[in-house]
């Protein structure tokens, strides 16, 4: 295999392309016209020729003011891109006898890439010419003269997508550009994440090879006052990564990061959260991609606006075919779903087909939010989720693609962080949320602080212009609650955690039934739960079943195993969260029917993950077949980082040509 390529130009812009676009502008400025939303036409004869001059205009001008104005077009999340095309609109149309003002600054641009692009789609004409020659020419002038002679790694990351979900929808024809790359050029495993199933303990292993007392999604640090602690909120990803970075992660060596939790190491960044409060990390040479071509942007936005509607038609489908489980997904999570499975995915592909392009980074790894999105409301297998993974497969489709007009090749893995698991709620199941039944079972005067929700690891969700949340995803209301609380309950997917926090140390199984005497029993009793752990004084660390317990120390069962069913290192996982410094008083987890493949979670999702139980300990990775991978089952995160490092080594290894 080459790595230093006789690399050629894209394509130019077919005459189909080229009609396409002309029509599409023509009939989106004529649209914004016809409904009086600030185009005024004296003559329609006058739009073919201003759509024409103002095609050349941008030609011309346009590489010239997104190249000044580009921190203005970062820092406004690309809105000034629009703002810019309606500006130079409004300018050059009253030649032509139009006139752009007011709202049409933004809609103009918009209605005319809106239409353009359902054009594009109904008659599936190819953008290869004006998706990838704006970035070339500007990539051309960022290359370095000496191109290096050894290949480069993009590593994509589906986030929640399990390795069994991955397998049904390569074999339904879902994911082609995958099934392609399986039966060539590419090696599928499976592999098992720690306890904590979710991204902010996966992505420090992986990035960092150190995920090391990451207990869940969220925790309580006792011995610091009781502070919350969660793989998410700006400030706290922040001190995170202090804590697990020993300086040499994977990115560390000329490595890019693009909407990830923790950055690797590398400080070039793009909507990487651990260093997103750095603007001047936000403004990244990479954007260049994302701006190129003036009407670029405005295509995201019309894929967004769409998005938002397919979510709309899906809740109403969801509540008419009563699809169960389901939950009340609510008008917020609109823009969220299209944020994530449209926004931040086109920004994903745009920047690496840029870093790919340039051809100076090694390494670079993206995440893809999408399908976890969409799987948390709809369900892990639900006709949105496919929708989902079509679209992810088009995106892996275009990066390979890009491989032809690269100085450079670059290799490819697919990988996912974590899967997911379907399942009714332990609400929906029991009629009361986690958080109550917990209180029920202590005296009626304990004051109670619950955070029943993990799914703001899509910590991009976090910084977007139209979210809710704030820096650490706790308000003043809740921090003072918080603060003067005795007993805290937080849930991470199926996984809860119950601390006491009257005492400063971690409790045993002997002090909590003298407290709390109803307690223990009351949790394990209840149908909807598989098992707790708790310290014994004597016995050690052991997980209770409702009909045996497990002595993790000494590895004694008696009575059932209430382990069985959550796979052969349950053991192992356990072992290692209770060593950690800030595990619970109580861990519980949920039931995992097997015969349903089925959990039930602590909070109000569908498809969760951040315990154990089916899928969601299962994600996969997809690699190179001339990679050297042990044999071996695969278990948790920091050793997908081993092999990515390993072999990322060995890259650089490679001569020329094999």
């Amino acid at each position: 295999m080459e790595y230093i390529q006789g690399f050629e130009e894209p394509p130019q812009v077919s005459f189909k392309r080229s009609l396409i676009i002309f029509i599409g502008n023509v009939i989106g400025l004529c649209l914004v016209s016809f409904f009086e939303l600030g185009v005024s036409l004296q003559a329609f004869d006058n739009i073919a020729l201003f759509v024409i001059f103002l095609s050349l205009i941008n030609a011309l001008l346009w590489p010239i003011l997104t190249r000044i104005l580009m921190p203005f077009l970062v820092l406004t999340f690309g809105i000034g891109t629009l703002i810019l095309n309606g500006l130079i609109l409004g300018y050059i149309g009253p030649l032509f006898g139009i006139h752009v003002n007011g709202p049409a600054i933004i809609l103009a641009p918009l209605a005319m890439a809106f239409v353009t692009t359902v054009l594009s789609t109904l008659l599936t004409i190819e953008d290869d010419g004006s998706y990838y020659r704006s970035v070339y020419r500007d990539a051309e002038k960022k290359r370095k003269n000496q191109v290096k002679d050894y290949p480069g790694l993009i590593i994509v990351e589906i986030d929640g997508l399990a390795y069994d979900v991955l397998m049904e929808a390569v074999e339904d024809g879902v994911m082609p550009t995958v099934k392609s790359m399986m039966e060539s050029t590419h090696n599928l495993r499976m592999w098992e994440t720690d306890l904590s199933s979710q991204t902010g303990a996966s992505q420090a292993g992986i990035l960092h090879g150190n995920n090391e007392d990451i207990t869940a999604f969220r925790w309580i640090e006792k011995e610091n006052d009781n502070q919350m602690m969660q793989c998410s909120g700006v400030s706290m990803v922040k001190v995170l990564e202090s804590r697990i970075s020993d300086g040499n992660g994977l990115l560390v060596d000329n490595g890019a990061s693009r909407s990830n939790l923790f950055s690797g190491d590398t400080d070039n960044v793009i909507f990487t959260f651990s260093k997103i409060l750095n603007i001047r990390k936000l403004y990244n040479k990479a954007w260049f991609s994302v701006f190129s071509n003036p009407s670029n942007f405005a295509r995201i936005v019309s894929l967004f606006l769409a998005e938002m509607v397919l979510e709309i038609i899906s809740q109403l489908k969801h509540w008419i075919k009563n699809i169960q489980p389901r939950i009340n997904r609510g008008i917020t999570y609109i823009p969220v779903r299209a944020a994530t499975n449209v926004f931040m995915r086109e920004i994903n592909t745009s920047t690496l087909i840029g870093d790919m392009m340039v051809g100076d980074i090694d390494v670079a790894y993206s995440t893809y939010l999408g399908y976890d999105e969409i799987a948390h409301h709809s369900g892990v297998r639900d006709e949105d989720s496919w929708y989902a993974l079509r679209g992810m497969d088009k995106q892996i489709k275009r990066l390979i693609k890009t491989n032809k007009y690269t100085p450079r090749k670059y290799q490819f893995v697919i990988q996912s962080d974590h899967g997911q698991t379907n399942g009714a709620t332990f609400k929906q199941r029991y009629g009361e949320s986690f958080e109550d039944f917990v209180k029920s079972l202590l005296p009626a005067n304990m004051k109670m602080f619950a955070k029943m929700t993990s799914n703001e690891d899509h910590y991009a969700e976090s910084f977007l212009p139209f979210s809710k949340q704030n820096d650490d995803l706790i308000d003043k209301t809740e921090q003072k609650k918080l603060g003067d609380s005795e007993v805290i309950v937080l849930a991470s997917g199926n996984l809860a955690m119950i601390y006491l926090t009257q005492w400063s140390h971690r409790l045993t199984y002997e002090e909590i039934q003298l407290f709390f005497p109803e307690l223990i029993p009351g949790i394990v009793n209840n149908e909807y739960i598989g098992f707790l752990v708790v310290k014994s004084s004597e016995k050690g660390n052991m997980a209770i079943g409702k009909n045996g317990t497990y002595y993790l120390d000494s590895d004694e069962i008696i009575g059932e195993n209430p382990l069985e069913g959550f796979g052969k290192n349950i053991v192992k996982h356990l072992k290692r969260n209770v060593s950690f410094k800030y595990t619970p008083d109580i861990l519980v987890n949920s039931f995992y029917d097997e015969e349903k493949d089925e959990v039930c979670a602590f909070e109000e999702l569908v498809g969760s993950h951040g315990g154990v139980g089916g899928s969601q300990s299962k994600p996969f990775i997809l690699y190179p077949s001339d990679w050297n991978i042990d044999e071996g089952e695969i278990v948790g995160a920091e050793s997908i980082y081993r092999i990515l490092k390993n072999n990322l080594k060995k890259l650089k290894e490679k001569p020329d040509e094999d």
